[in-house]
């Protein structure tokens, strides 16, 4: 349409805003600025909602405080954009923005009252999976099982299991783990990820692939992106795939001799030597992709991935320290959520 010298209007520009890629955002923003359609509240909020699929933080708040009206769609998406970073102290002002601080928390201990002794006070399933995710997030892991199996309004789904088997990972209570499993595979719910959220030690983890194959349950594959391409765990089809490699191989060098990195080869379902199991975790898609991004971006470039399912344990620290020892921030979006690693750190506190 601009080569054809036929100038969009604000509907054009908030339509392929819809895109969500970082650079062509970036692109149609800097059109809009060119031909003054950039204060038209269609685009802003459009713009808004694009950069906060793209996790662009910075840029999805700089196109709310601009907005000269915050309206609840508005403070919606930035408090869904902080909340998926799990940056819940910016999610929570931004929130507290919105309504009357007193009311909201009256009216949320009134909620989660209602959930917990009513067994299903909401008639919204989300309702339901955040307090799950909730309870088990502070460990309260039997409290939300009991919750789960009380719900009477609503079924729970693989979505509420996952997270309360999530949270029995990361307080490492596998025995509850085995039980959720258990339902799982009872009500036909269960799929690979169900197991590998299980096997969080080497026994587990056999029993896991055990019982997979017993319910003839097939393990996806995954593959992360970045930029056109998409890699896949030992992927050697990148033209500039000896780079890649190299950067790997010295990454992991650095780690081991400076961060002191082991990696966590118990979270490996194959039975195969111990050699090969950290062989096997070093060729993660996840990691080709962000060595890619080190080799073809300048110092200080923010990496973006993304992951089709959830980024394993060993690779989730693995990212931590590579943003450590290369300043850079790396944004790997994975089924579950945005996980930004900065400093050593990662926005979900390690709880995923």
């Amino acid at each position: 349409m601009i080569s054809a010298s036929i100038e969009p209007d604000p509907i054009v520009i908030s339509s392929v805003l819809k895109a969500s890629d970082l650079g062509f955002t970036r692109q149609v923003n800097a059109h809009s600025l060119k031909l003054r359609l950039s204060s038209a509240r269609l685009v802003r909020m459009r713009l808004l909602a694009s950069y906060a699929n793209c996790a662009a933080l910075f840029d999805a708040r700089r196109a709310f405080d601009g907005l000269p009206d915050r309206d609840p769609v508005a403070l919606t998406i930035m408090v869904s954009c902080y909340a998926s970073h799990a940056l819940m102290e910016d999610a929570l002002a931004v929130f507290d923005r919105a309504v009357d601080k007193d009311t909201s928390r009256r009216e949320g201990r009134c909620g989660v009252r209602d959930l917990q002794f009513d067994g299903g006070g909401a008639r919204d399933r989300e309702h339901h999976r955040c307090m799950v995710d909730l309870l088990g997030r502070v460990g309260r892991l039997e409290e939300a099982y009991d919750f789960v199996r009380r719900m009477r309004v609503v079924e729970p789904d693989h979505v509420v299991w996952g997270a309360l088997l999530s949270a029995c990972k990361s307080h490492r209570n596998l025995e509850l783990g085995r039980e959720v499993v258990g339902m799982l595979v009872e009500s036909g719910k269960a799929d690979s990820g169900t197991y590998v959220l299980l096997s969080s030690e080497w026994e587990s983890a056999a029993q896991a692939r055990a019982d997979m194959k017993g319910n003839r349950i097939v393990k996806e594959p995954g593959c992360s992106s970045i930029e056109i391409h998409e890699f896949v765990m030992g992927d050697i089809w990148h033209p500039r795939r000896e780079e890649v490699y190299k950067r790997l191989e010295e990454l992991n060098e650095v780690l081991k001799a400076e961060e002191g990195y082991v990696a966590k080869v118990e979270l490996v379902a194959q039975d195969i030597e111990e050699d090969a199991k950290e062989r096997a975790l070093g060729m993660h898609s996840e990691r080709l992709a962000i060595c890619l991004g080190l080799v073809s971006t300048a110092a200080g470039m923010t990496i973006r991935v993304v992951k089709s399912l959830r980024v394993c344990g060993d690779c989730h620290s693995m990212i931590k320290l590579v943003s450590k020892v290369t300043g850079r921030r790396i944004v790997v979006r994975d089924r579950k959520r945005f996980h930004c690693f900065e400093g050593g750190l990662c926005s979900c506190g390690d709880f995923w």
